[in-house]
């Protein structure tokens, strides 16, 4: 049975820290985000493919420059930072932004997760 994932509106990890590097630069070429995600050994084209990705489901938009495309994030933070308060909402807390709020205030939620965090096992 081949079933079909449900879309994901949050750019998954590679897309989203393309995006930051775009959102920190304003825009710029595949090299000019490569070099500002430095921190991880990728490949030109592998980032050259992230930024056509999220050119072709909206998250960003290109211009040709000479040989070169600049790209320019059209998604911004903050439209993502809602959706990703709406997926946690949804999957963790029935949808319900109050429950979220009295876990948030009764809990300590964020020292908590840090506990969990260093407890649990990443594979």
């Amino acid at each position: 049975m081949n079933r079909r994932r449900p879309v994901r509106e949050i750019p998954p990890p590679l897309e989203l820290e393309c995006l930051k590097a775009l959102w920190t630069l304003g825009r710029g070429s595949v090299r000019d985000v490569l070099e500002a995600v430095r921190n991880r050994e990728l490949a030109y084209t592998t980032v050259m493919t992230v930024l056509d990705r999220l050119e072709k489901r909206g998250g960003v938009t290109r211009q040709k420059h000479g040989r070169a495309f600049i790209y320019e994030p059209k998604l911004t933070r903050d439209i993502l930072r809602q959706l990703a308060v709406k997926d946690l909402v949804d999957g963790f807390f029935e949808g319900s932004e109050e429950t979220l709020r009295e876990y948030l205030g009764l809990t300590g939620a964020l020292q908590s997760a840090e506990r969990v965090e260093s407890g649990f096992k990443k594979t």
